[in-house]
C-alpha cells in the first residue's frame, strides 16, 4: 500500500522541495531529495559526524554491521536564526542524544541504522548525473503520532540538508517543524 502525502502548492523551498514524504506501508514513511554531488560528498553528509551535525545530529558512527551510532541533536544550532523549542519540547533546548547501531552498510550507497523507539532508518544514495538522489526510509513506526513527528522532523531536517548542500542559510528548525507537522496532520491517513 502506498499513500501519497500530497503537497499543496507552496513557494517556500522548505515545504515544496521534492514534495512531502510518502507512506509506503502502514508503519513506514519515505522521502526523496536530489542533492548536488558527487556521491562521496552526500555520503559524508549522512555518515560523517561533523557534516551530519550541520543538518541532523552530530556523533560518531562505527560503519560496520553492529557498529555503534551516536546521534547528538542540537536543533537550535541548525540555523544561525535562533528560536526556542515549542511547548512540550523544552527539554530539548540543551540538545538530545540517542544511541543506536548499524544494521547494514554499503559505502557510499546505503546505510541502515536503528532509531529510538525500536524503529529504523535507511539512507540510500544513487547517482543521477552530477546530482545524487537520497532516499530516506523510516520503518517500524509505532503509531500515527510517531509518524507525524517523524514525517515533520525528517522533512525539516532534509530541508536543512538541502540548504547546507546548496550553500543557503537554513531556516530555524522548530518553526519549520511545527508548520510541517501541521501539514502532515492533514495529509496522513
Amino acid at each position: 500500500m502506498t499513500t501519497a502525502l500530497r503537497p499543496k502548492e507552496h513557494s517556500d523551498p522548505m515545504t515544496s522541495a521534492h514534495g512531502h514524504g510518502r507512506v509506503v506501508a502502514p508503519d513506514t514513511v519515505r522521502f526523496e531529495r536530489l542533492l548536488p554531488g558527487p556521491i562521496d560528498r552526500v555520503w559524508a553528509y549522512v555518515t560523517d559526524g561533523e557534516m551530519r551535525g550541520k543538518w541532523l545530529a552530530a556523533g560518531a558512527w562505527d560503519l560496520r554491521v553492529g557498529g555503534r551510532v551516536e546521534l547528538n541533536f542540537m536543533h537550535a544550532d541548525l540555523s544561525p536564526i535562533k528560536e526556542p523549542p515549542p511547548a512540550g519540547f523544552e527539554r530539548m533546548a540543551g540538545g538530545h542524544s540517542a544511541v543506536g547501531e548499524i544494521l547494514a552498510v554499503d559505502p557510499p550507497r546505503m546505510v541502515a541504522i536503528t532509531w529510538e523507539g525500536g524503529s529504523n532508518v535507511t539512507f540510500e544514495l544513487a547517482e543521477r548525473g552530477e546530482e545524487v538522489l537520497l532516499t530516506l526510509t523510516h520503518r517500524k513506526l509505532a503509531n500515527r503520532d510517531e509518524m507525524l513527528n517523524v514525517a515533520g522532523g525528517w522533512h525539516t531536517h532534509l530541508g536543512v540538508l538541502e540548504d547546507q548542500a546548496h550553500g543557503r542559510t537554513p531556516k530555524p528548525f522548530w518553526s519549520a517543524w511545527l508548520a510541517l507537522k501541521g501539514q502532515y496532520e492533514q495529509r496522513l491517513p
